[in-house]
This record gives C-alpha cells, sequence and structure tokens, in this order.
C-alpha cells in the first residue's frame, strides 16, 4: 500500500511518500480501504516533527480517516460498511489515516452518516467534530443567541472555520478572531458578522474588562484565552479546545468567582462514543454543505507532506482534504 511513513532512528527522522508492506499493520479488529484522510494541526506537527506528536515509531500520520471495511470480527461492523474515525491515538500510537489501508479497533469507528460522503466527512475531520463538541458545550451551559455575541477564536483555521459555519447557521452573532485579516471577507463568507484582529486579544490583559462576548470558541490559549474569559458576560461560558499560541493561561479565577463565566474544555480525541455520534448526527444535519465545500482544498497523497508545513506555519486556511488514493 502506499503511504506517508514516519521512522526515526541514529541516523534521524524521514517523513516520506513509501510503499508499505500491509503486514506491518497495526492490530484491529477491522480493517479498512481509506478513501480520505485530512492533515490537521497535530498531523502536521508529527509529520514535521516539531514537537513529540509521535508515540511509536515506525507511525503513519494522520488523525482521521474515511473509508469501507474490507475485513471485520466485530460485532458492529461488516464488509462494505462505511465507516469514519477520529482521535483515539490514531496517527500517534496506532498508524492512521495517510495510507491506502488501516486496520483498527473497530470500538473506535462510527457509521458514516447517510447525508455525507467521505470526502466531506473529512474535509469536517477532527477540527470540524471539535468545533461541534465546543458548540454543543456552549447549548449545554445555555449559552442562547438572543443573549449576545460569540467569539470564535483562530478562526480562518479548521475549528474556527466550520464553528462559525454552525453557530451562524443557528443563528447566532458571530465575532471572528484572526492574525489573518486579508480572510475577512472568508470569514464573513462563513457567516461571522465581524472579524477582529487576533493582535486585540493576543497581549496580557486586565483580570476583569468590559463584558461583551455570550460564549466563546477558543483554540488558541495563552493570553487570547485569558482575554476571552476576562471579556464574557456574566454567566457566560468559554469552550477551550486549543493551543496554537501555547499551553499556559495567564488569568486569574476573577471572571469565574464574580461573574460566573464557565470555563468548558473539550477534547475531542477520547470523547466517549454517546457524545461522538451525537456531535456527528448534528454535523451531517446543521452544516451548510456549500460553507463546508468553500473551507475545503483537496490534495493527493503526496502533498500532505508540504502541507504538514505550511499548516505548522500557520499558512493554511480552513480544511485540508487527502485522497490517500491519487498521488
Amino acid at each position: 500500500m502506499r503511504g506517508i511513513l514516519l521512522t526515526k532512528s541514529d541516523a534521524g527522522f524521514n517523513a516520506a511518500l513509501s510503499e508499505i508492506d500491509e503486514s506491518g499493520l497495526m492490530d484491529g479488529d477491522v480493517t479498512i480501504k481509506v478513501d480520505y484522510s485530512t492533515i490537521n494541526y497535530k498531523d502536521g506537527l508529527a509529520i514535521t516533527n516539531k514537537s513529540p506528536v509521535v508515540r511509536k515509531w515506525p507511525m503513519v500520520p494522520g488523525i482521521d480517516l474515511a473509508g469501507t471495511v474490507s475485513a471485520s470480527a466485530h460485532p458492529r461492523h461488516k464488509t462494505g460498511d462505511k465507516v469514519l474515525l477520529n482521535g483515539y491515538g490514531v496517527g500517534e500510537a496506532h498508524w492512521g489515516g495517510l495510507a491506502q489501508v488501516a486496520r483498527v479497533r473497530g470500538d473506535w469507528l462510527i457509521p458514516l452518516p447517510l447525508a455525507l460522503s467521505p470526502k466531506q466527512a473529512m474535509a469536517i475531520g477532527t477540527a470540524g467534530y471539535t468545533a461541534m463538541l465546543c458548540a454543543m458545550a456552549l447549548q449545554r451551559n445555555g449559552v442562547r443567541k438572543e443573549q449576545g455575541e460569540v467569539l470564535v477564536t483562530g478562526a480562518s483555521g479548521g475549528v474556527g472555520s466550520i464553528a462559525i459555519a454552525l453557530l451562524s447557521g443557528w443563528g447566532y452573532k458571530v465575532v471572528a478572531s484572526t492574525g489573518k485579516m486579508d480572510h475577512a471577507d472568508y470569514l464573513v463568507g462563513l457567516g461571522a458578522s465581524e472579524v477582529i484582529d487576533r493582535a486585540e486579544l493576543s497581549a496580557a490583559g486586565k483580570p476583569l474588562q468590559k463584558e461583551r462576548w455570550a460564549g466563546v470558541i477558543d483554540s488558541v490559549g495563552s493570553h487570547t484565552l485569558a482575554n476571552a474569559c476576562a471579556q464574557t458576560r456574566y454567566g457566560g461560558t468559554v469552550a477551550a479546545c486549543g493551543l496554537a499560541a501555547g499551553f499556559d493561561f495567564p488569568a486569574t479565577v476573577m471572571p469565574f468567582i464574580l461573574r460566573g463565566v464557565s470555563l468548558a474544555g473539550v477534547d475531542s480525541v477520547m470523547a466517549p462514543m454517546p457524545l461522538r455520534m451525537q456531535a456527528w448526527a448534528t454535523l451531517a444535519t446543521d452544516l451548510d454543505l456549500a460553507k463546508l465545500d468553500a473551507i475545503t482544498t483537496e490534495m493527493p497523497l503526496h502533498g500532505a507532506l508540504a502541507a504538514a508545513h505550511d499548516i505548522v506555519a500557520g499558512k493554511v486556511r480552513g480544511r485540508l482534504v487527502v485522497d490517500v488514493n491519487r498521488d
């Protein structure tokens, strides 16, 4: 099979499009003919070796995949089923989706929603699924559209782009924060009512600031997350899912104890299956597929190598979909 293979030895690190012997596939009770995968930020870190994402060597990266079951010993999945997978350490500790074949545990798989093609599912991918988990957290905590503006940080990235499309589709007034102000028209096209420069949030700020946001979806972390919390209105919720600017959180308890702000941590990698199923079912019905198409860039398998460097360098807008059978 063809795939991206990451290796590390005394000679150093290497990432290459390779012919891989299928006998090397890791343990699992379902084998999948992969149709599409993606390049997420974590994949970029793995392929560029910029961060210790990979925990076993050699490794096929790709934390997402969508395809067709070719063999199964799992009771929920049979040959010919269309399935998708996000997370569970795939692409980190277990061979992932950036190859033509994958073998995984059936307990990790979700049936592909009927309304989505494999390509559309990967256009959503972990980024869109995470955006939905964040949006669900806001709703679960009672953030309603009539309460005011919702801030989305890292807006031109995968999580941010799909969060804007989702929230605006539900009728929320969305403000997009981005470091790429030349992408403002793109963000407005997804549904943002206003676009602000990330510089407004990225420097150290006061512990409590003027109340503005009914809710926040943050994929940036560090001072941006601290300022977002300090600007959230009484009783509002901040859903935190990323650390593009750093994993530090230079904040105080004041927004939480004086304004009743809730900070909801959102993890997509090990989220329980019922929550995953709910997120994907809602994505299949509520996400505007025309907006999804506008977010998406498709590439052949070999394109994943260069795209990994671009996403780590902050040069990518929206979502990157990889056709693993086109190289």
